[in-house]
């Protein structure tokens, strides 16, 4: 799979990730929930979190998130791309055997599970 290696490409792909959320609001928590598929770095989150917000990405209100997009959800249709065989879901660890990964201007992420993917892109949300 092609992770990002670099810091910048870890920001730039948590920012752009944010950008394509299917949630106008959530929870700083759900936030970092989404990032950490990117990096566990809490400096490298503060970072993706500034840049996302100097890019008029986001608006911050205490503990929620404000996302302000042009309507650049993820196609599920076109940036999902499903692969077979053995892999381990990059949110919750799960062991998944057809991965769903996220192809973004800024690189591809995942693997995810079927659930797992949906949350990430904000189109199931328990995490509030």
């Amino acid at each position: 799979m092609n992770e990002p290696a670099s810091r910048e490409e870890k920001l730039e792909l948590g920012v752009e990730l944010l950008a394509h959320l299917e949630r106008e609001e959530l929870s700083l928590p759900a936030a970092i929930d989404r990032i950490e598929t990117v990096t566990t770095s809490p400096a490298l989150t503060r970072e993706i979190l500034d840049a996302a917000e100097k890019r008029g990405v986001i608006e911050r209100e205490g503990a929620r998130l404000r996302v302000r997009r042009g309507g650049t959800y993820v196609n599920y249709d076109t940036q999902v791309v499903r692969r077979e065989g053995e892999f381990e879901c990059r949110r919750c660890g799960t062991a998944v055997t057809t991965g769903h990964f996220v192809r973004l201007d800024a690189g591809e992420l995942g693997p995810f599970g079927s659930s797992c993917i949906r949350k990430v892109t904000g189109r199931d949300d328990d995490s509030e």
